[in-house]
């Protein structure tokens, strides 16, 4: 019997337990994870805007661990993988055959001066996180003229596409209501462009010329006062710094991998888990494998290259055991469901080399109803019942 850790239940942790747990009922497999609750976060756009509801996107943890999977609720201290084993904050040792670490990207709310005591509160508000979506929707309503802002950090980021997405929407509910005249919406990125890959970015850009939204690039968040309703952004090229008043921000944070990971032997120079980005194997440690956002695949951190990630990480774990060639190779694919309005999504699907990658044989850079439905209510159950009971 082989014994498998796990760490992390979010769902490159579930559904890898999953999938490993029906190829190998006779090893033994845990999942360490802290959080009694577990968050389908694509919604959470969605729910920002007031159309969809918060409690629909939760559920307990507990009844997502596969059958004959072994929960560990804790946190891990640090990894020894020279030893093949790990220390639990509780000061617990725990050994392993595999260690798949699927632990997920940290919020790093405090990289932004005063943001973490003005988020929720005053025209401050984030979708990135269960107790601040909501305040998003309660910013929108509550704006009635001066400057709508969203912003997108200098770091790899959940869904690259999600800090614009709630922008298309916020326009979308001030021009139905009569002050978007009154409302200057604009798009600060620290970013290039609006986005990465050229078929898409045009199709973009005309959504937003269409919507008259301003775009300022290179421009990252580092202070936010509160009281004053004033942001302040680092212009990366100049290094000039440029204060900008609103009526609301919205604010994706700074991220990073966990501190834990990036402290370990295990991280890369930039603090992620260091695989080969076609086997998902660990570059120095063989018996070791990540995927999703806390891995060093160099692809878009969203659920969709997981649910292409995770069928191939254990294939190459399973060929690893046997002493078989690491055949399964991931090539990138990455998925965003870019909403631009109620109704209306562009289906960006694209691989390492910046290639879209479709799934229809249509073209997924016009912005479709069908496309809306499949992300606002197909998706959701294939996650569920699908890959997150690694049969997707």
């Amino acid at each position: 019997m082989k014994n498998i850790l796990i760490i992390g239940g979010g769902t490159g942790g579930i559904s890898s337990a999953a999938k490993l747990r029906r190829e190998r009922p006779d090893w033994s497999i845990s999942i360490v994870e802290p959080s009694e609750n577990h968050y389908y976060q694509p919604l959470w756009t969605l729910v920002g805007a007031g159309l969809a509801e918060k409690e629909s996107t939760r559920r307990d943890t507990s009844s997502l661990i596969p059958e004959g999977v072994k929960w560990i609720k804790s946190k891990v201290k640090s990894f020894n993988p020279s030893e093949n084993s790990l220390v639990l904050e509780n000061e617990e040792t725990l050994n392993y055959d595999y260690l798949i670490v699927a632990s997920g990207i940290q919020l790093n709310w405090d990289a932004v001066e005063g943001l973490q005591e003005a988020v929720g509160k005053n025209g401050v508000c984030s979708n990135y996180s269960w107790e601040t979506v909501e305040s998003t929707f309660e910013s929108i309503k509550n704006t009635a003229y001066g400057n709508a802002l969203f912003t997108q950090p200098n770091t790899p980021i959940k869904c690259g596409g999600a800090p614009q997405k709630i922008m298309y929407l916020a326009e979308e509910y001030f021009r139905d209501h009569g002050v978007r005249k009154n409302i200057n919406v604009e798009f600060m990125s620290a970013g290039a462009s609006i986005f990465g890959v050229e078929k898409y970015r045009h199709a973009l850009q005309k959504v937003v010329k269409r919507k008259g939204i301003n775009e300022s690039y290179h421009m990252n968040l580092v202070k936010i006062d509160g009281a004053k309703k004033i942001a302040t952004f680092e212009n990366l090229e100049t290094k000039e710094l440029v204060e900008k008043s609103y009526s609301m921000i919205h604010v994706t944070p700074p991220m990073g991998a966990p501190d834990f990971v990036k402290n370990s032997p295990l991280a890369d120079a930039s603090g992620w888990v260091e695989v080969d980005k076609h086997t998902t194997q660990h570059i120095k440690f063989p018996n070791v494998f990540s995927l999703g956002d806390v891995s060093s695949l160099p692809t878009g951190k969203t659920g969709a290259g997981i649910r292409k990630q995770y069928p191939i990480l254990v294939e190459n774990l399973l060929a690893y055991d046997q002493h078989k060639t690491l055949n399964g190779k991931y090539d990138g694919y990455t998925s965003c469901p870019l909403v631009t309005g109620k109704g209306k999504l562009i289906l960006a699907e694209f691989d390492y080399n910046g290639k879209p990658v479709e799934s229809f044989p249509i073209n997924q850079a016009k912005e479709r109803l069908s496309m809306y439905i499949l992300k606002k209510y197909i998706l959701p159950v294939l996650y569920w019942f699908g890959m997150m009971k690694g049969r997707l």
